[in-house]
């Protein structure tokens, strides 16, 4: 849907290749800053636009971190925007790409994804005329540079789309601080230059990110993560006693340890919201002596006891244990999705939004909350492999429950 009204710095997305434009010369245009400013909606469509505007028959790519992403972020809500601006789309998904036209004239538009550096295998070979770079911040640089590469077109232009991340991060170092001599047009955006977002939902979302993820969705700076993980988890209130009754469904989540300690989560789902009830936690080094798989398998079933669990989530370097659970046959196991940052930035939402919910009486947890924090000596976003081992488990359980149910964590997966 085309909305009724545009930001300054949108309609300058939207014109900045026309010959009318001071703006017309440049090579590339980098849009950065916050989550819901309106950035992917107008990118998309005038990347369309432009394509029309300086080609006939040619080819194009639109990218994002994965064909999925680019399908539901980009393609989807495009597809309903050109035809509602009369032109036409036949999209064949089976070979990413959707072919544009209107009247005679026809251009189509692959779509790629740069998840790893594998990724740039994908894209050679390639000729195209231009390329949109959606969640480049996302992206490895070698998948990056191979698509540039691909644009060897006259008068093709290259476009940038992403969240800030780390300040010492590639893409910011290499094309945002030398935008100018790279002749691209930079624009920085906040959710204020979204005029479609209420007063109502622009608090929403700076309710759901605290430190360091504030700064980045909300304020849409480049800033370095320190300090605590989850700060506003550092008070009793945070926390919350065991609902009474029985839940509709429960399910446990397992970070395996042999040396370091292992940490399981009993959750139970109370009318949507999702409650960390019970935990068993070990820790070999404070014990004095190490479980066996079998052993730490008994205080799985000790936590399940009386409870129909619908899965188990474990680590997925865990490879011993699974094969233990599996070995029983009383329980299906899932191997929980391991991405760190995502995953924390997902469990802040839903901590913050209550959607997930701490019981002080798993004590263990509750510890490691006020202990868990970045590590602030590297250049990279990651936190001190340090009482991680309940935040680990809680960190599997929601990315897991966000696999399946995207409507449930809309919010928290949401990309520009």
């Amino acid at each position: 849907m085309i909305p009724e009204k545009f930001s300054p710095k949108q309609l300058k997305v939207m014109t900045w290749w026309n010959e009318a434009s001071s703006d017309c010369r440049k090579n590339s245009i980098i849009c950065d800053g916050a989550v819901r400013s309106g950035k992917t909606f107008c990118m998309s469509t005038s990347f369309v636009l432009w394509a029309f505007y300086k080609f006939n028959n040619s080819d194009f790519g639109i990218c994002s971190k994965t064909i999925r992403s680019v399908r539901r972020n980009i393609i989807s809500p495009l597809i309903v925007t050109m035809r509602e601006l009369g032109f036409s789309c036949k999209e064949k998904i089976s070979e990413n790409y959707v072919d544009i036209s209107i009247g005679d004239r026809v251009n189509r538009f692959y779509y790629f994804g740069g998840k790893d550096e594998s990724s740039a295998s994908l894209i050679q070979g390639m000729t195209l005329s231009g390329i949109l770079l959606d969640e480049v911040a996302l992206m490895p640089r070698s998948f990056v540079e191979q698509a540039l590469a691909r644009c060897s077109r006259e008068n093709s232009k290259f476009w940038f789309n992403c969240n800030p991340d780390h300040p010492q991060h590639w893409f910011r170092q290499e094309w945002i601080l030398k935008c100018e001599s790279k002749n691209a047009l930079y624009l920085h955006f906040t959710m204020e230059d979204n005029p479609s977002l209420s007063d109502e939902i622009l608090q929403r979302y700076k309710s759901l990110y605290s430190g360091a993820f504030y700064v980045r969705f909300v304020e849409g700076k480049w800033s370095s993560v320190q300090g605590a993980v989850y700060p506003f988890m550092d008070s009793d209130k945070a926390f919350c006693d065991v609902p009474q009754g029985t839940a509709d469904r429960y399910v446990i989540s397992c970070d395996y340890g042999t040396v370091n300690p292992s940490s399981f989560g009993l959750w139970g789902d109370f009318g949507g919201v999702w409650y960390r009830i019970n935990e068993y936690y070990y820790d070999s080094r404070a014990e004095g002596f190490q479980k066996t798989d079998e052993e730490h398998y008994e205080g799985l079933c000790k936590l399940a006891e009386g409870k129909i669990i619908e899965k188990v989530i474990v680590d997925p370097s865990a490879a011993s244990f699974i094969q233990t659970i599996r070995r029983h046959g009383d329980f299906e196991v899932v191997r929980a999705e391991n991405k760190v940052v995502d995953g924390i930035r997902s469990v802040s939402c839903a901590l913050r939004d209550g959607s997930v919910k701490i019981c002080r009486c798993c004590k263990d947890a509750v510890r490691e909350f006020s202990l868990y924090r970045w590590d602030e000596s590297g250049g990279k976003d990651c936190p001190v492999k340090e009482n991680d081992h309940a935040m680990d488990d809680i960190r599997y359980f929601v990315s897991d429950l966000m696999r399946d149910d995207n409507d449930f964590f809309s919010v928290a997966s949401v990309r520009r």
